[in-house]
């Protein structure tokens, strides 16, 4: 299980980053560096809730209201590794510059985030 989690995290970071990326490129203006990470967290959150649920935990909600409080526990044990996250991010891009730092920044954050990820979501999600 442990090679398809981390094939998992691999997809989640990649989406993160191509959003990031993509969002940079549409919108350069102010706090846009802060925009394209909250943007790239929105796609990462998204889909590895549904690769998890489905690839790791096999959970199935048995009604909307399951599934909606299983996201919200889901989106709520990231708060703190995205805080991490986000803070390895925005060092690597404010000490070494430019875009690769901060990409490389985000990539060692969210390892470590989804790291921590999955013992919290094993203990208090699924």
């Amino acid at each position: 299980m442990i090679k398809i989690y981390i094939i998992l995290v691999f997809i989640s970071i990649f989406l993160n980053l191509i959003f990031q990326f993509f969002t940079s490129l549409i919108y350069s203006g102010f706090l846009s560096i802060y925009i394209s990470m909250f943007i790239g967290t929105l796609a990462g959150l998204v889909s590895k809730y549904v690769l998890d649920k489905k690839f790791i935990f096999n959970f199935k909600a048995e009604n909307k209201r399951i599934e909606a409080k299983t996201f919200f526990s889901y989106s709520l044990t990231g708060v703190s590794t995205t805080l991490l996250f986000w803070g390895i991010e925005i060092s690597f891009h404010f000490i070494w510059g430019g875009e690769i730092a901060k990409y490389i920044g985000a990539f060692i954050g969210l390892s470590i985030g989804y790291s921590i990820k999955y013992l919290l979501d094993k203990k208090f999600v699924f």
